[in-house]
């Protein structure tokens, strides 16, 4: 009976101890487990932000990769487009690249990597996969020089292709074209696909040239003022078709 007495005696002192020292406990070991709370939630964070900053790099090179492919493509058109030409005259047509460009305020040539040695000769039609640049007006050995259609100087005979009215463009020495000796009575409207009439023996027949982006009609003036924009891209192309000139 003694010892058991003592016994519960001492439970109940170990158990009062025990509410005494748990404060206590809780004090001393929550400096640790804070400091292990914040070192986990720092290097969490540290994680994360390695991880997003790993997920924006691998994001702009998959862009970059994209933008890439999709020029890949458009360049595979471009000369899908070229090489349909070259068969359709498979005797006349040369491939060719950009090499330079030449500028001033009103005329801008082209620079091409082929010449004399490659039977380039003046007068030569040029086009690229949208529709016709221009033509030869110099050659060397090695290169030869295009005005473009949208020079002041260049005449172009053209079509408008949906009723097959003919008529002249000439450059604005810009960006773009002028159609010139239109009665103001032709039927023509915006939107009208312009193309080459083959009249001159120089640019064959049905090729693209540009779209009328605007007309003003003049009671007392006989001939409408149109403006057409060119279907070549004419400030971007890299690889261009020569033409032998064209014998209808």
């Amino acid at each position: 009976m003694t010892l058991d007495y003592r016994w519960h005696y001492l439970d109940k002192v170990r158990a009062s101890l025990d509410t005494v020292v748990a404060p206590i406990r809780y004090v001393v070991s929550f400096p640790i487990g804070a400091a292990k709370w914040i070192s986990y939630t720092f290097s969490n964070q540290v994680q994360l932000l390695e991880e997003n900053r790993r997920f924006k790099d691998e994001n702009f090179v998959l862009k970059v990769r994209l933008q890439r492919l999709e020029e890949i493509q458009q360049e595979n058109l471009r000369l899908h487009r070229l090489f349909e030409t070259v068969q359709r005259y498979p005797d006349k047509a040369l491939l060719a690249s950009v090499l330079d460009v030449e500028m001033d305020s009103y005329l801008r040539r082209l620079i091409l990597n082929k010449g004399t040695q490659q039977n380039v000769v003046v007068g030569m039609p040029v086009l690229d996969a949208s529709g016709v640049i221009g033509k030869t007006i110099s050659t060397n050995i090695l290169s030869s020089t295009v005005s473009l259609i949208t020079d002041v100087d260049h005449l172009l005979p053209v079509q408008i292709k949906r009723n097959g009215y003919h008529t002249i463009a000439t450059g604005d020495g810009k960006n773009g074209l002028n159609i010139k000796n239109l009665p103001v009575t032709t039927d023509a409207v915006e939107g009208d696909e312009l193309v080459t009439s083959g009249i001159g023996g120089v640019f064959p027949a049905g090729y693209p040239v540009g779209t009328i982006s605007n007309i003003r009609r003049e009671k007392d003036k006989p001939f409408a003022i149109v403006k057409a924009k060119p279907t070549a891209l004419l400030n971007h192309s890299r690889d261009v078709l020569l033409l032998s000139p064209f014998n209808p």
